[in-house]
């Protein structure tokens, strides 16, 4: 397994790197740093010291079997669109082809059509722009990527922000011709989301024996919308594997293997259960 920590931005990047040495056959499962108010202030810890724009990189060799569990909390709204246009620092739609600013959803402009799919919940940022985080936690949108057990798995994208023109920024890269799904979730469901994937992640083990450890990245924007039942959270991994210690973090951005690929995605939980 390769554990990885670093500042939020070029996620896809860091991964396409990787995957030029180990493929996808190694999980690569790691999270973003994360602020506390959004601020930008994340720092990265590694063996040359504190960083503000760094990678950490462990490459992890456990005694005893390792399964992993990377999945989200949200289900499908039954809103959908295609991006038809991206946009980013350098290029002009025209030109880009993956990016993290949506210009259009089925041709109108992104922001707008989001805004249709969550009954207006972005009104107030759609002729000025601003940040949309706080207000879009529990309505991301999705990309999906395949099936597990006959049950659609989703890449989650949290929007970010509303640019002028109605354009819309998250912290994933899309692509035109994705098709995004509106998505919802529930405080309650967030949270015993938890206690599930740790609980997948255990029972997927090959090994009989009990598990010597686990390592839980939950996404901070998560953490934020379910205030003060973190406690709750904590209660759900700790029996979903008891006995067992864990170590979790909250993060802006999450990485693990998803329908066969090593990928980032927002608002994901992941699990490490090694032996």
């Amino acid at each position: 397994l390769i554990w990885i920590y670093q500042s939020p931005g070029g996620e896809e990047a860091v991964l396409e790197g990787m995957r030029r040495v180990v493929g996808d056959r190694c999980p690569i499962v790691g999270g973003s740093s994360a602020d506390d108010d959004l601020s930008g202030s994340w720092t990265q810890l590694g063996p040359d010291g504190v960083h503000a724009a760094g990678l950490a990189v462990m490459a992890f060799f456990p005694g005893g079997d390792t399964s992993v569990v990377f999945r989200g909390g949200y289900e499908p709204s039954g809103r959908s669109g295609v991006i038809t246009a991206v946009a980013n620092a350098q290029e002009p739609p025209a030109k880009a082809e993956t990016a993290r600013i949506i210009t259009q959803i089925d041709d109108p402009p992104a922001a707008a059509v989001y805004n249709d799919w969550i009954e207006g919940g972005i009104s107030q940022h759609l002729d000025d722009g601003g940040f949309i985080l706080a207000d879009t936690t529990m309505s991301p949108l999705a990309v999906e990527t395949g099936e597990h057990l006959g049950v659609s798995q989703y890449r989650l994208i949290h929007p970010e922000a509303v640019l002028p023109g109605q354009a819309l920024t998250t912290f994933a890269d899309v692509s035109v011709g994705d098709r995004l799904q509106g998505m919802r979730g529930e405080q309650h469901f967030l949270v015993s989301r938890a206690g599930s994937v740790v609980q997948q992640a255990s029972a997927e083990r090959e090994d009989p024996g009990p598990p010597a450890g686990a390592l839980v990245v939950y996404c901070g924007g998560c953490r934020m919308a379910i205030g003060a039942e973190e406690q709750r959270l904590a209660q759900a991994i700790a029996q979903a594997i008891p006995d067992v210690p864990f170590l979790a973090c909250f993060t802006f951005g999450e990485q693990g293997p998803l329908s066969g690929r090593n990928t980032h995605g927002n608002l994901m939980i992941s699990a490490v259960i090694f032996g």
